[in-house]
């Protein structure tokens, strides 16, 4: 609004010098005249009226004494001019960077909701790099191949199969944002392992029932619980890390609907917590389908979780592996799920993989988000 009453309706796309020329032209001001009043060089006032000179804090001041409106109108028009050109710069960026999404798990953050499940051409890349970008927490794909790219160096898996890092990269970070939205005390390692002993027991509960204490326990103790999941290409079915020097993430995959192999996963993360805590930068990633031999934290993980599940030697107290009967006594006595007796049998091989005693073990879906069944 000028001095005079006038309100008028400025075009933010344009620079801030349209507005100014269009109030020149309102009273019939020459640069010359309008430079004059405002004390500046007919130099300074050209590179102002065609946006290759800011809007200054005392250059607002100035055209607010001259032409009306307030400093802040003008200094808002100059902001929002910066921001608008600084976005067609950030569009040719996009444009340029578009290869970056050949490294990216689309399908996957398709499935997951964090693009559009549409077809994509070549018209919507660029919107999918800026919307990529923002999901990962990044500027440019250089900073993510710094932050992302670069977590092999990180990874501490015991079975080192063909994965994809971009898979693995966007798993991880929905299991990061995932853990953002949890509001969890400090770490607490005597507190955690305690409340290991009191998830155990949630191992002969259904899902709906253990899901929300499982969360429960693990955040009292401090630690974060994350269920995504797993892209294709990222050979994981769960993993332990650290997101900061007093908050652990254990995240799991979904994969695999047995109640033995999840058990056993996140009891085998939650070892890496307790156990391999002094290591805070690596990344411990545990392989579907692999046994965890061949290094020695993924061996003391497994060990850990074996021991915790069923004590070391008793499952040889179960004399006749092929009996649901003594099976279910076994499971019994040792307060466990006859699944997991089923599984530890299996993979001492005391126990055919295709017995019909796999009926004992539990096929169940878990909702993504934060542990609940």
């Amino acid at each position: 609004m000028t001095n005079r009453g006038h309100v008028f309706s400025p075009d933010w796309v344009s620079p801030p010098g349209d507005t100014i020329r269009d109030l020149m032209a309102e009273r019939d001001w020459s640069q010359v005249e309008l430079a004059h009043r405002l004390g500046f060089s007919l130099k300074h006032l050209n590179q102002l009226v065609k946006g290759k000179a800011p809007i200054t804090e005392d250059t607002a001041l100035r055209l607010e004494r001259v032409l009306g409106s307030t400093a802040n109108f003008w200094l808002n028009r100059e902001t929002k001019y910066r921001e608008r050109l600084a976005r067609l710069q950030a569009q040719e960026c996009y444009k340029n960077w578009v290869e970056w999404l050949d490294e990216l798990p689309l399908a996957g953050l398709k499935k997951a909701k964090v693009i559009p499940d549409e077809r994509i051409t070549a018209a919507i890349k660029p919107a999918l790099v800026e919307r990529l970008l923002h999901f990962f927490g990044i500027a440019s794909p250089k900073e993510w191949q710094s932050r992302y790219g670069d977590m092999p160096a990180s990874f501490r898996r015991a079975k080192q199969s063909q994965s994809d890092v971009g898979a693995i990269a966007s798993w991880l970070r929905l299991g990061e944002i995932t853990a953002e939205q949890l509001e969890t005390p400090k770490y607490d390692r005597a507190k955690f392992k305690r409340a290991l002993r009191q998830i155990r027991e949630l191992t002969v509960l259904e899902p709906q029932e253990f899901g929300p204490k499982l969360c429960h326990f693990c955040a009292e103790a401090g630690v974060k619980l994350a269920l995504v999941q797993a892209f294709p290409r990222t050979h994981v079915s769960g993993a332990a890390r650290w997101l900061n020097s007093h908050s652990p993430l254990i995240q799991l995959s979904l994969y695999g609907k047995a109640n033995d192999r999840f058990w056993f996963t996140f009891f085998h993360e939650a070892a890496h917590i307790l156990l391999h805590a002094n290591q805070k930068t690596d990344i411990f990633l545990d392989d579907i389908g692999g046994t965890g031999q061949g290094s020695q934290h993924e061996d003391e993980a497994n060990q850990w979780a074996q021991d915790l599940l069923i004590p070391p030697g008793r499952i040889r107290e179960v004399r006749n592996p092929n009996s649901k009967e003594e099976i279910l006594a076994f499971a019994r006595e040792m307060n466990i799920h006859p699944g997991i007796v089923v599984g530890r049998l299996q993979y001492e091989h005391l126990l055919d993989y295709r017995t019909g005693l796999n009926k004992l073990k539990v096929n169940f879906e878990l909702i993504e988000k934060t542990g609940e069944a």
